[in-house]
């Protein structure tokens, strides 16, 4: 349980940090399958379902607002090692997956499908380098239903290995004012400030909601297509796994190299590789 809860954090933190992709840690650490056959078969199989859900869950929302706070901070103080560690923690799973496709006879359709995974991914990066008008989060019917659409797509993306959902969310302009709300409920949550947490629910509740459903409604048409085209789908995340340090290289911001940076930043690479496959086993 503790393990799942680490690995939890892990994905809380991927799914935050645009360019990384939380799907892809998921794959990373061996737990993707079983993951969303959970999702799919929480009712069928509740108990079991739970019990392997609900620790990574409390890690992700832990994640998510310890995140909120820190997670600023790490980037501008120490962007090459941070960047460098998630570089890591997605290369570190690549050799887990490759046994998935090892000795089986490759097609011609794998390596394009894992051509057009790869190429997806560095064009959406190189696409948002920069984040589009920030969204109006004031509480209201029209912004109730609209938060609700964003949380779909938002979570839609954030299951698809190599697909940061966070940059999808800053290509929409709703990161920062997300990021933002979060921060400012927690605060409010542990100063019992009841105008805060009833403005935060205002914007986190119909997001929330929006998250659960499409997390449950992209879990069906993953799981369909691992049962129907394993392969393919394994050499499309291969091309998804390799392309996603170059996003994330496009999407960071990056001083000048010192000797120092340098080292401590192939050291961050080394245990983000080694934590990816200790959480894997």
């Amino acid at each position: 349980m503790i393990k799942s809860f680490l690995k939890g954090i892990v994905i809380g933190i991927a799914n935050i940090v645009p360019g990384v992709s939380g799907g892809t840690m998921m794959v990373s650490m061996g737990i993707y399958d079983k993951l969303i056959h959970c999702i799919t078969h929480l009712f069928s199989e509740f108990r079991k379902s739970v019990l392997f859900l609900l620790p990574i869950a409390v890690g992700m929302v832990a994640a998510i607002a310890a995140s909120s706070f820190g997670l600023v901070y790490l980037f501008d103080n120490f962007p090459i090692q941070t960047n460098l560690l998630f570089v890591g923690l997605i290369l570190g799973g690549l050799p887990a997956i490759w046994k998935k496709v090892k000795g089986k006879t490759m097609k011609a359709g794998h390596i394009v499908a894992g051509i057009l995974f790869f190429a997806m991914v560095v064009g959406l990066a190189a696409m948002g380098e920069s984040e589009g008008e920030a969204a109006d989060l004031s509480f209201g019917a029209v912004n109730v239903i609209r938060l609700f659409g964003v949380g779909v797509i938002a979570s839609a993306t954030m299951v698809i290995p190599g697909v940061s959902g966070s940059m999808v969310l800053m290509l929409m302009g709703f990161y920062n004012p997300v990021l933002n709300a979060i921060k400012d409920f927690f605060t409010a949550l542990a100063a019992f400030d009841m105008d805060g947490i009833l403005k935060g629910c205002g914007i986190l509740i119909p997001f929330g909601l929006g998250v659960v459903a499409g997390v449950f409604g992209i879990a069906k048409l993953v799981e369909f297509i691992f049962e129907k085209f394993p392969l393919y789908a394994y050499w499309a995340i291969i091309g998804l796994i390799v392309s996603s340090p170059i996003a994330i290289l496009l999407m960071g911001t990056f001083p000048a190299v010192t000797v120092l940076s340098a080292v401590t930043g192939v050291l961050a690479l080394a245990v983000g590789g080694v934590i990816a496959l200790k959480l894997g086993e």
